[in-house]
């Protein structure tokens, strides 16, 4: 089974992320330039919220709000769920589906490691099964 240690070894570490105090523009402007669908909320150097485009649409453009005079601390989601590097590409899927959102921060004791996406999460999936695929056929064929 792949954890996410080993999907990260792949994917990178980078992770991106804004102050509860920054406005929603400067959020919506980070998410374009960086091509991300999500962003961690950092507050004391913890992780205290995430603020994904779903959020922006649905929390401020839907509801009238001006991007410019509206904090993330006012749309993003919290408390937000982490979950650590030894956990596996299945479980973080049965999370994801059970608590219906698309982003998991990665948390290694108190230290911000990754996050991945459910994207990422189908990826190493699929990744997995064509491997096991190619395994079979080779042995099909010896």
């Amino acid at each position: 089974m792949t954890t996410l240690k080993m999907l990260l070894k792949d994917k990178g570490h980078d992770v991106w992320s804004v102050h509860p105090d920054d406005t929603v523009l400067d959020a919506i402007k980070m998410l374009a330039e960086k091509d991300i669908g999500a962003l961690i909320v950092i507050k004391d150097d913890k992780p205290v919220g995430i603020f994904t485009e779903r959020d922006y649409a649905r929390n401020v453009y839907l509801k009238g709000k001006s991007s410019l005079d509206t904090a993330v601390r006012d749309v993003m989601v919290a408390p937000v769920i982490c979950v650590k590097p030894d956990q596996t590409v299945d479980e973080c899927m049965a999370l994801m589906t059970a608590k219906r959102f698309r982003h998991l921060p990665i948390m290694d004791g108190d230290e911000l490691v990754g996050m991945v996406s459910i994207g990422d999460l189908v990826k190493s999936v699929i990744a997995e099964q064509q491997f096991t695929i190619e395994q079979m056929e080779q042995y099909i064929h010896s």
